[in-house]
């Protein structure tokens, strides 16, 4: 078995400092993210079945696709190691939770 990840979807995050004075040119991040999962329908299925407003469940899904893939690729760094257990359980929880709403 491989341990290699395909990572066959591609996105670019944009994300601009908006509501400035007239003045004022807002910062951007700009950068690129490659993932296994179909980030659109990530969202798509939040949205409908995690109970949350739509704009929350978007952005809980594009947080956790960002985040995700980096804690399991990280999962014994310091930063990571004690939050891991709780992810993993928060994960659970919400892949039943939407699996069992959208049915």
């Amino acid at each position: 078995m491989s341990s290699i990840i395909r990572k066959n979807h591609q996105y670019r995050i944009t994300i601009e400092e908006i509501n400035l004075p007239a003045q004022q040119t807002g910062q951007q991040l700009d950068f690129e993210l490659q993932d296994r999962e179909d980030l659109f329908n990530v969202v798509k299925n939040l949205q409908k079945g995690s109970g949350l407003e739509t704009s929350l469940a978007t952005k809980v899904a594009v947080s956790l696709r960002l985040l995700g893939p980096i804690m399991m690729e990280n999962r014994k760094h310091p930063l990571f190691v004690d939050f891991m257990p709780h992810f993993k359980a928060f994960m659970h929880n919400l892949k039943s939770t939407v699996k069992s709403a959208i049915k």
